[in-house]
């Protein structure tokens, strides 16, 4: 009889003690947010990444009612902002802006200290990226066939730069030069801004770009080639450049611009997070922001991403074995 007392009574303690630690963490989440909001962006300042991760940190503040701020974290392909943010407290007080390539590519190539599908919590996407292959408009290659005759007379000379090691627009190129059976030499920079700035410099003879090429063309200083990561789709502010399937090669599916946090975030945390910045990807305000710089409005939740991310890293795991680049074991 005593025994089952004192079983009972050990059963009450543990309950309350379970119960009062739970108590911090509720009242926390019902005062969240109560102090400023980081979000690491895993590209350098100026990036296509870059202005719209403040975009939409303008936009989720006014309906979180706390500033919002963007701190740069550039490498790897945003494998270094996703480092970061992985060995963040849960807390909602740190997320990040990155491309979905750094979840379902460049960790395949790089070694990284996160599992993409254990160490996050997914809120949304709301934009996919749309790359261009691009020359400075006095190059003397006036269009993709011309890239690949040259690479065949001079095998791994030609150079391109991009966003990084694993980035989508360069597994396109490695996948173009794969059926064209021909070799690109690869520069990686931290970022689109940087690899376009490398193009304009001439340490590179082609880009391949992400975003930010499109401002370039635009003003007439680099010339596109043709569209990658496009899912076959024209650009309709250059309806003129082709895609890679319009010259009858195949092409990689495009990456998406990710929000996420640290793995764990508490339930009611996450829904006051996706709930803004839903809210604020859906403003009139941040779908025009889109729009001036091209890029185009891709929605996602949380269960999508969790569905669509892996099968992207299986997609993208055959792609890497096909065209022969390295992988990590």
């Amino acid at each position: 009889m005593r025994s089952q007392k004192n079983f009972l009574r050990g059963i009450m303690v543990s309950g309350l003690f379970l119960f009062l630690l739970s108590c911090p963490l509720q009242a926390f989440s019902q005062d969240f947010p109560a102090k400023p909001i980081t979000i690491y962006c895993g590209f350098s300042a100026g990036a296509t990444t870059d202005l719209s991760a403040r975009a939409l940190a303008d936009a989720g503040q006014k309906k979180l009612g706390v500033p919002v701020v963007v701190e740069n974290k550039p490498g790897g392909g945003a494998t270094v902002a996703a480092t970061l943010l992985a060995n963040q407290k849960p807390d909602g007080y740190t997320l990040a802006v990155i491309s979905s390539s750094a979840l379902d590519t460049r960790h395949m190539m790089l070694n990284v200290a996160y599992d993409p599908f254990k160490d996050f919590t997914y809120i949304l996407s709301y934009a996919r990226y749309i790359g261009g292959i691009c020359v400075k408009t006095d190059s003397p290659y006036k269009n993709i066939q011309d890239l690949i005759e040259a690479a065949r007379k001079n095998p791994g000379a030609l150079t391109y730069s991009s966003s990084g090691t694993g980035a989508t627009q360069q597994l396109a190129v490695e996948f173009l030069g794969k059926q064209a059976k021909v070799k690109f030499k690869h520069v990686p920079f931290k970022g689109g801004a940087p690899a376009s700035t490398a193009l304009i410099g001439g340490h590179v003879d082609f880009t391949a770009g992400a975003g930010i090429h499109r401002t370039y063309a635009k003003q007439g200083v680099f010339r596109m080639l043709a569209l990658t990561i496009s899912s076959g789709k024209k650009d309709p502010e250059f309806p003129d450049v082709p895609t890679l399937e319009d010259l009858g090669y195949k092409d990689v599916p495009p990456a998406l611009y990710v929000l996420l946090g640290p793995r764990g975030l508490p339930d009611p945390i996450f829904k006051k997070l996706e709930a803004s910045f839903r809210q604020g990807v859906y403003s009139p305000e941040f779908q025009n922001i889109l729009k001036n710089l091209g890029i185009p409005f891709d929605f996602k939740d949380r269960k999508q991403l969790e569905a669509e991310i892996p099968e992207n890293y299986k997609f993208h795991a055959e792609l890497l074995k096909e065209i022969g680049v390295k992988t990590r074991k």
